[in-house]
């Protein structure tokens, strides 16, 4: 395959801009992938802006991606040319671990390999991810996008789905289960959508009433603003689980109250600060703290075919590669619903 047009971030301080990358040419269990669509996670910015550290430059982000499998290794069994698939977080993992015995590869205990910003198995070659025109995987890691989703829509799936699937999975929402959504962006809406999907009652909590019709729309049964204090407390030992997707400094203490004896927040969000938690209000209710990373293979196909089965995508807005500066800009800002999309269209 080798030369490929992409659109990389070079230095922590500067824009991003079209890049040309080496791809490798298939082996014999690989998948080569058109690379229809990306979808822009919040993850993206973070690390292009080196705001975790670690960032290897020049980076090409992207790790939401849909596109058609243009040739495949002469081994691969599991696609074939024309096959609408898509590429999440992992390109790679020992395969030999407990975790990934267990189809739990994002734990990988010798070191999973991330879709972009990592290093291969040999150490040395960087990996590259779906702000391009192609991309080769091994099989292994190529999932299969059901025929009735629209692949733009359903890019998002490969991340934002995974992550709010996995937990709800994890924590048996579904039927007479009460959960709670904290916050409404790119994770939030999905966690509404499948959660409603699996039978619960969701109560989204949001900072202002805008997305209340939205929340409705999504699935939700209850809206709570959270500077409404009767509205907080009204909730205090009501709900199963709580879901938390943002990524901002929030006081954990006011929603562990909200739970049952017995029951989970899950974190998704990375805030800067960790907040200081209550030792006391986990110990009075045997309540539990917890957080849950994407989902492995088996568990992404399975939200997936899920979403396919409920028709289940996530609310975009396409941009084109060119924009993708200003799209982060107004991604921080929290002005989007609920993804933007890339067309990679726009790269050729």
């Amino acid at each position: 395959m080798n030369n490929v047009m992409a659109y990389a971030a070079f230095d922590p301080k500067k824009p991003l801009g079209p890049f040309t990358i080496s791809r490798r040419e298939p082996g014999i269990n690989d998948v080569q992938i058109d690379i229809k669509y990306c979808g822009v996670c919040h993850s993206d910015v973070h690390q292009a802006r080196d705001e975790w550290g670690g960032s290897i430059f020049p980076m090409v982000p992207g790790h939401e991606i849909v596109g058609v499998v243009s040739k495949t290794g002469h081994a691969v069994k599991k696609y074939k040319v024309g096959d609408k698939v898509g590429v999440g977080c992992l390109v790679d993992s020992c395969r030999t671990c407990s975790s990934c015995k267990e189809g739990l590869e994002q734990y990988c205990e010798n070191g999973s390999v991330p879709t972009y910003n990592g290093l291969e198995k040999d150490g040395k070659t960087p990996t590259f991810g779906g702000y391009s025109t192609h991309i080769i995987v091994h099989e292994d890691f190529v999932l299969k996008i059901p025929e009735n989703l629209p692949l733009d829509a359903a890019a998002p799936l490969l991340c934002a789905g995974i992550t709010t699937y996995s937990p709800l999975k994890h924590w048996k929402a579904g039927p007479g289960k009460k959960i709670g959504v904290i916050g409404l962006g790119g994770l939030g809406h999905m966690a509404v959508k499948i959660g409603h999907a699996l039978g619960a009652e969701i109560t989204v909590f949001s900072h202002s009433e805008r997305k209340r019709e939205d929340a409705k729309r999504f699935g939700a049964r209850n809206f709570v603003v959270t500077k409404n204090q009767n509205e907080m407390e009204a909730l205090t030992n009501t709900l199963d689980l709580i879901i938390n997707t943002v990524s901002v400094e929030l006081d954990w203490n006011l929603y562990l109250r909200l739970l049952k004896r017995d029951s989970s927040m899950v974190i998704l969000g990375v805030p800067s600060k960790a907040p200081e938690v209550s030792a006391f209000g986990l110990i009075a209710g045997r309540k539990s703290l917890a957080g849950s990373l994407i989902g492995g293979i088996a568990e992404t196909q399975e939200m997936l075919d899920f979403c396919g089965r409920n028709n289940i995508v996530c609310d975009i807005e396409r941009v084109a590669i060119q924009d993708i500066n200003t799209a982060y800009e107004r991604m921080v800002k929290g002005d989007v619903r609920y993804r933007f999309v890339i067309d990679i269209e726009s790269l050729k």
